[in-house]
Protein backbone atom coordinates (compact mmCIF):
# COMPACT_ATOMS: atom_id res chain seq x y z
CA UNK A 1 0.00 0.00 0.00
CA UNK A 2 1.30 3.12 -1.00
CA UNK A 3 1.98 5.50 2.28
CA UNK A 4 1.32 8.50 0.79
CA UNK A 5 -2.43 7.35 -0.49
CA UNK A 6 -5.50 9.44 0.85
CA UNK A 7 -8.02 6.61 1.37
CA UNK A 8 -11.58 7.33 1.56
CA UNK A 9 -12.80 3.29 1.14
CA UNK A 10 -11.87 0.20 2.01
CA UNK A 11 -13.22 -3.19 0.54
CA UNK A 12 -12.42 -5.69 3.23
CA UNK A 13 -12.99 -10.02 1.93
CA UNK A 14 -13.73 -12.31 4.27
CA UNK A 15 -13.08 -15.45 4.64
CA UNK A 16 -8.75 -16.18 5.52
CA UNK A 17 -9.26 -12.03 6.29
CA UNK A 18 -11.44 -11.01 9.04
CA UNK A 19 -10.61 -14.66 10.19
CA UNK A 20 -8.65 -17.98 9.55
CA UNK A 21 -9.50 -21.73 10.35
CA UNK A 22 -8.25 -24.24 8.67
CA UNK A 23 -10.69 -26.27 10.04
CA UNK A 24 -13.75 -24.32 8.51
CA UNK A 25 -11.61 -24.51 5.09
CA UNK A 26 -11.40 -28.39 5.56
CA UNK A 27 -15.57 -28.77 5.34
CA UNK A 28 -15.56 -26.40 2.92
CA UNK A 29 -13.37 -28.72 1.09
CA UNK A 30 -15.50 -32.04 1.65
CA UNK A 31 -18.73 -29.96 0.83
CA UNK A 32 -17.04 -29.07 -2.54
CA UNK A 33 -16.16 -32.56 -2.96
CA UNK A 34 -19.00 -34.38 -1.93
CA UNK A 35 -20.45 -32.07 -5.52
CA UNK A 36 -17.67 -32.71 -7.48
CA UNK A 37 -18.39 -36.77 -6.35
CA UNK A 38 -21.81 -36.09 -7.48
CA UNK A 39 -20.63 -34.62 -10.59
CA UNK A 40 -18.16 -37.41 -11.64
CA UNK A 41 -20.23 -40.72 -10.69
CA UNK A 42 -17.68 -41.12 -7.78
CA UNK A 43 -17.19 -41.19 -4.47
CA UNK A 44 -16.62 -37.74 -2.23
CA UNK A 45 -12.55 -38.60 -1.91
CA UNK A 46 -12.07 -39.31 -5.72
CA UNK A 47 -14.36 -36.56 -6.36
CA UNK A 48 -11.97 -34.17 -4.10
CA UNK A 49 -8.84 -35.72 -5.71
CA UNK A 50 -10.19 -35.14 -9.32
CA UNK A 51 -11.09 -31.38 -7.96
CA UNK A 52 -7.17 -30.61 -6.77
CA UNK A 53 -6.04 -31.95 -10.07
CA UNK A 54 -8.20 -29.58 -11.98
CA UNK A 55 -7.31 -26.95 -10.33
CA UNK A 56 -3.49 -27.25 -9.94
CA UNK A 57 -4.27 -27.73 -14.07
CA UNK A 58 -6.50 -24.30 -14.86
CA UNK A 59 -4.18 -22.62 -12.58
CA UNK A 60 -0.95 -23.81 -15.11
CA UNK A 61 -3.04 -23.20 -17.69
CA UNK A 62 -4.46 -19.60 -16.86
CA UNK A 63 -1.27 -18.24 -15.31
CA UNK A 64 -3.30 -17.07 -11.83
CA UNK A 65 -4.94 -18.99 -9.06
CA UNK A 66 -8.20 -19.90 -9.81
CA UNK A 67 -11.01 -20.36 -7.43
CA UNK A 68 -12.65 -23.49 -6.54
CA UNK A 69 -16.34 -22.17 -8.46
CA UNK A 70 -13.93 -22.18 -11.44
CA UNK A 71 -13.08 -26.11 -11.06
CA UNK A 72 -16.67 -27.30 -10.34
CA UNK A 73 -17.52 -25.42 -13.65
CA UNK A 74 -15.15 -26.76 -15.56
CA UNK A 75 -16.43 -29.76 -14.18
CA UNK A 76 -20.75 -29.25 -15.48
CA UNK A 77 -21.61 -27.64 -11.81
CA UNK A 78 -22.77 -24.36 -11.61
CA UNK A 79 -22.00 -21.89 -8.60
CA UNK A 80 -25.68 -21.35 -7.15
CA UNK A 81 -25.61 -25.03 -6.77
CA UNK A 82 -22.09 -25.36 -4.99
CA UNK A 83 -23.27 -22.47 -2.65
CA UNK A 84 -26.55 -23.97 -2.05
CA UNK A 85 -25.19 -26.63 -1.09
CA UNK A 86 -22.80 -25.02 1.37
CA UNK A 87 -25.33 -22.87 2.76
CA UNK A 88 -27.60 -25.70 3.31
CA UNK A 89 -24.36 -28.03 4.81
CA UNK A 90 -21.84 -26.16 7.20
CA UNK A 91 -21.83 -23.67 10.58
CA UNK A 92 -19.19 -21.67 10.56
CA UNK A 93 -19.83 -21.05 14.22
CA UNK A 94 -18.74 -24.87 14.44
CA UNK A 95 -15.73 -24.32 13.14
CA UNK A 96 -14.93 -20.56 13.92
CA UNK A 97 -13.12 -19.08 16.69
CA UNK A 98 -12.68 -15.29 16.37
CA UNK A 99 -9.90 -13.03 17.51
CA UNK A 100 -10.75 -10.80 19.85
CA UNK A 101 -8.78 -8.03 17.79
CA UNK A 102 -10.83 -8.11 14.79
CA UNK A 103 -14.25 -6.49 15.85
CA UNK A 104 -12.14 -3.45 17.18
CA UNK A 105 -10.22 -2.90 14.86
CA UNK A 106 -13.02 -2.84 11.64
CA UNK A 107 -15.47 -1.00 13.86
CA UNK A 108 -12.52 1.40 14.78
CA UNK A 109 -12.13 1.96 10.59
CA UNK A 110 -15.41 1.96 9.50
CA UNK A 111 -15.74 5.24 11.58
CA UNK A 112 -12.70 6.99 9.52
CA UNK A 113 -13.42 5.08 6.21
CA UNK A 114 -16.05 4.29 3.82
CA UNK A 115 -16.22 -0.44 4.89
CA UNK A 116 -17.77 -2.34 2.65
CA UNK A 117 -17.39 -5.93 2.58
CA UNK A 118 -16.74 -7.76 -1.01
CA UNK A 119 -17.16 -12.00 -0.81
CA UNK A 120 -17.24 -14.93 -2.49
CA UNK A 121 -19.22 -16.27 -0.02
CA UNK A 122 -22.51 -16.32 -0.08
CA UNK A 123 -25.18 -14.80 1.66
CA UNK A 124 -26.35 -17.49 4.26
CA UNK A 125 -22.93 -18.48 5.53
CA UNK A 126 -21.37 -14.67 5.18
CA UNK A 127 -24.07 -13.40 7.91
CA UNK A 128 -23.62 -16.24 10.10
CA UNK A 129 -19.99 -15.98 10.31
CA UNK A 130 -20.27 -12.20 10.51
CA UNK A 131 -22.47 -12.86 13.48
CA UNK A 132 -19.71 -15.23 14.75
CA UNK A 133 -17.02 -12.81 14.40
CA UNK A 134 -19.36 -10.19 15.59
CA UNK A 135 -19.11 -8.04 12.83
CA UNK A 136 -22.75 -7.82 11.84
CA UNK A 137 -23.03 -4.54 11.99
CA UNK A 138 -19.50 -3.22 10.85
CA UNK A 139 -20.08 -2.68 7.54
CA UNK A 140 -22.13 -0.28 5.35
CA UNK A 141 -22.17 -2.80 1.83
CA UNK A 142 -22.13 -6.66 2.15
CA UNK A 143 -21.98 -7.62 -1.35
CA UNK A 144 -21.71 -11.70 -1.48
CA UNK A 145 -21.58 -14.07 -4.65
CA UNK A 146 -25.64 -13.84 -4.23
CA UNK A 147 -25.39 -10.69 -5.70
CA UNK A 148 -24.01 -11.45 -9.03
CA UNK A 149 -23.33 -15.03 -9.16
CA UNK A 150 -19.59 -13.39 -10.67
CA UNK A 151 -17.12 -14.62 -8.47
CA UNK A 152 -13.96 -12.28 -7.78
CA UNK A 153 -11.97 -11.86 -9.87
CA UNK A 154 -14.27 -10.46 -12.20
CA UNK A 155 -13.84 -7.07 -13.47
CA UNK A 156 -17.29 -5.76 -13.87
CA UNK A 157 -17.73 -6.65 -10.28
CA UNK A 158 -14.74 -4.56 -9.45
CA UNK A 159 -15.50 -1.68 -11.64
CA UNK A 160 -19.15 -2.06 -10.23
CA UNK A 161 -18.02 -1.48 -6.66
CA UNK A 162 -15.93 1.48 -7.65
CA UNK A 163 -18.31 2.89 -9.79
CA UNK A 164 -20.87 2.66 -6.51
CA UNK A 165 -17.95 4.00 -3.85
CA UNK A 166 -17.76 6.76 -5.88
CA UNK A 167 -14.01 7.65 -5.24
CA UNK A 168 -11.07 7.50 -7.28
CA UNK A 169 -9.01 4.22 -7.31
CA UNK A 170 -6.42 5.75 -5.86
CA UNK A 171 -8.66 6.54 -3.24
CA UNK A 172 -10.17 2.48 -2.27
CA UNK A 173 -7.96 0.33 -0.35
CA UNK A 174 -8.63 -3.35 -0.90
CA UNK A 175 -7.65 -5.88 1.90
CA UNK A 176 -7.51 -10.11 1.23
CA UNK A 177 -5.83 -13.20 1.69
CA UNK A 178 -5.32 -13.99 -2.26
CA UNK A 179 -3.98 -11.73 -3.94
CA UNK A 180 -4.71 -13.02 -7.63
CA UNK A 181 -8.57 -13.75 -6.43
CA UNK A 182 -8.83 -10.56 -4.03
CA UNK A 183 -6.36 -7.78 -5.36
CA UNK A 184 -4.48 -8.24 -8.38
CA UNK A 185 -7.64 -6.52 -10.54
CA UNK A 186 -8.17 -3.81 -7.80
CA UNK A 187 -4.04 -3.16 -8.55
CA UNK A 188 -4.22 -3.23 -12.22
CA UNK A 189 -7.13 -0.60 -11.36
CA UNK A 190 -4.67 1.81 -9.67
CA UNK A 191 -6.02 1.13 -6.42
CA UNK A 192 -4.06 0.25 -2.97
CA UNK A 193 -4.46 -3.38 -2.06
CA UNK A 194 -2.83 -5.08 1.38
CA UNK A 195 -1.87 -8.74 0.99
CA UNK A 196 -2.90 -10.21 4.84
CA UNK A 197 -3.24 -14.09 5.20
CA UNK A 198 -2.85 -14.16 9.28
CA UNK A 199 -4.33 -11.84 11.68
CA UNK A 200 -1.45 -10.30 13.05
CA UNK A 201 -0.95 -9.34 9.50
CA UNK A 202 -4.61 -7.86 9.44
CA UNK A 203 -3.57 -5.80 12.87
CA UNK A 204 -0.92 -3.43 11.44
CA UNK A 205 -3.29 -1.99 9.18
CA UNK A 206 -4.26 0.16 11.69
CA UNK A 207 -0.71 1.98 11.64
CA UNK A 208 -0.41 1.73 7.81
CA UNK A 209 -3.15 3.88 7.98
Amino acid sequence: MPPNAEIKAIVFDLDGTLYVSQQFEQVVWQSASRYAGDLLGVAPEEGGRQLIRLRQQLTAERGTLQTLAVAIETLGGTVPELHRRFAAELEPHHHIEPDPRVAPLVEALGQRYTSWLLTNNNRTLTEKILVTLGLEAAFERVITINDTWRPKPDESVLDEVLEALGHGPEQVLFVGDRYDIDLRLPAERGCPVLLTKTVDELMALSALL
